[in-house]
């Protein structure tokens, strides 16, 4: 029987007088039992934005297509929180060393390759040092420009990761955050990459522990999003199984077609394939508004950033 193991690691700020990425001052996670979440009051709610992509770790102009869809990402409307999914050795560093992400986020695995060693790639989550804070004097807020009250600040507690039964050494990649409507509790921002082809029963074991992560003793929900591999049909129902909702049918409804789809798009796929929503953003206890797919451009006209496109989703915590 799997057990799953987790791993304390840290969030990372740029120090552009010493030049390189500190650790921020976090507590250590604890797992706890199952247990039903507190409930939310119905009081005025922060809104946060999260953008999630698998970039396509294809050795094939990675940095180069890396960059691309970086640069998308970060262009205008910034969002909160960005996950990546496959990500290699050599795009963390590009990540890392990338001039707006220096200086608008803090980012995970900044203090060492640890989750890099082993598997051909791994996940990162960046998260706007403008919405995030580890002090909580500045968790009370900010003023803004012309001297008025803007958003609070959500406050880190923790972060780690959780392994899953992947033959393909994956797991997920969790942000706990002080919860702004229920003090005592946190909630949860979980990157994943599932099991892909035929495993079914693993990313449906992946699923299941994934929910429980969710519903940890003083955990009041939050959200799982990235690379769910959704290719089977018995994957159409999984999230809901769990009780979790799916942002895109919550929002969208049941969709047909390419409506929603996330892979295969606009490309000739071989052996019967047929472009699927293989990305997703899950939530428990959340409220999710809006949802878009972020369709991939090209190298000099030529090859696609991705196989896979993103998805922006905003939702009031």
């Amino acid at each position: 029987m799997f057990t799953p193991n987790t791993f304390t690691r840290s969030l990372s700020a740029f120090n552009p007088v010493a030049r390189s990425w500190t650790a921020l001052p976090l507590r250590q996670h604890t797992a706890s039992l199952p247990s039903p979440p507190l409930p939310r009051p119905a009081t005025r709610r922060e809104q946060l934005s999260l953008v999630t992509w698998n970039i396509h770790a294809t050795p094939l102009k990675r940095l180069e297509r890396s960059q691309l869809i970086l640069d998308r990402i970060l262009d205008s409307n910034s969002p909160d929180i960005v996950f990546l999914q496959e990500v290699a050795t050599d795009v963390r560093q590009s990540v890392l060393d990338h001039a707006r992400v220096r200086a608008r986020f803090f980012t995970s695995d900044a203090e060492d390759d640890s989750a890099f060693k082993n598997v051909p790639f791994a996940t990162m989550t960046l998260l706007s040092n403008e919405r995030f804070t580890s002090s909580p004097f500045l968790a009370e807020g900010k003023e803004g420009g012309g001297g008025g009250r803007v958003s609070e600040m959500m406050k880190l507690h923790s972060v780690f990761r959780m392994t899953l039964p992947s033959r393909f050494g994956r797991d997920a990649l969790c942000v706990n955050l002080h919860d702004p409507a229920t003090p005592g509790q946190v909630f949860r921002l979980v990157n994943v990459h599932l099991d892909s082809l035929d495993s079914y029963f693993r990313r449906a074991f992946e699923v299941h522990l994934l929910n429980g992560l969710l519903r940890e003793g003083g955990c009041g929900g939050g959200v799982i999003a990235g690379d769910f591999n959704a290719i089977d049909p018995l994957d159409l129902t999984l999230v809901e199984k769990h009780g979790l909702d799916d942002a895109w049918s919550k929002l969208r409804g049941e969709t047909k077609g390419d409506d929603g789809a996330t892979w295969g798009v606009g490309v000739e796929l071989e052996r019967g394939l047929k472009p699927g929503r293989l990305d997703k953003v899950v939530v428990l206890g959340l409220e999710p508004v809006d949802i878009e797919v972020l369709r991939p451009g090209r190298v000099d006209g030529g090859m696609r950033w991705s196989d896979h496109c993103g998805l922006r989703c905003t939702f009031r915590v």
